[in-house]
């Protein structure tokens, strides 16, 4: 049961963390160096950037935290770790965010702007404006924020766990 419990939250630590740099990286270097782009560049950029990153790795890491989160958070129930409890909780319910601002929000508009067609058969300037990139934006820094908050939970509770298994 211990190596159980120990290997599920350092998965999770390492998907969370993982995605913290995902987030960090589209809201600092993607977005900003798209918004300096023609719209016909965004739209064809932003389509080719979604389409790649659905693939089994960003899957298997994105819904993997989440999972790995809440079974740790299982395993730790009970017993001597109640100090790893709190964190687990705490990282679960700020990544739990992230995964429901990114269904709600997110995907909704990259599902749009890959099914506008083509740049070159369609008007990239009205699907820049129908794609809503501030909302996009606004939702990636808080999914940015909410990853950095998880990771730092997960972290804490990965050392609180190996405070309790010396």
């Amino acid at each position: 049961m211990e190596v159980l419990r120990t290997a599920s939250l350092v998965a999770a630590v390492i998907c969370v963390g993982a995605m913290t740099g995902v987030m960090g990286l589209y809201a600092n270097t993607l977005m900003p160096g798209l918004r300096r782009t023609d719209d016909r560049t965004f739209v064809g950029a932003f389509q080719a950037i979604d389409t790649a990153i659905i693939n089994p790795l960003f899957l298997g890491t994105f819904f993997g935290g989440l999972a790995l989160t809440v079974l740790s958070l299982i395993l730790h129930l009970g017993g001597e770790f109640g100090s790893v409890v709190p964190w687990l909780w705490a990282g679960a319910i700020l990544y739990f965010g992230v995964v429901a601002l990114t269904v709600a929000v997110n995907v909704p508009l990259n599902d749009a702007i890959k099914a506008a067609g083509s740049p070159d058969e369609i008007d990239v300037g009205r699907v820049r404006v129908d794609f809503n990139e501030a909302r996009w934006v606004r939702s990636t820094l808080a999914r940015a924020a909410l990853t950095l908050a998880a990771f730092i939970c997960m972290t804490l509770a990965l050392v609180e766990h190996g405070r309790g298994s010396v």
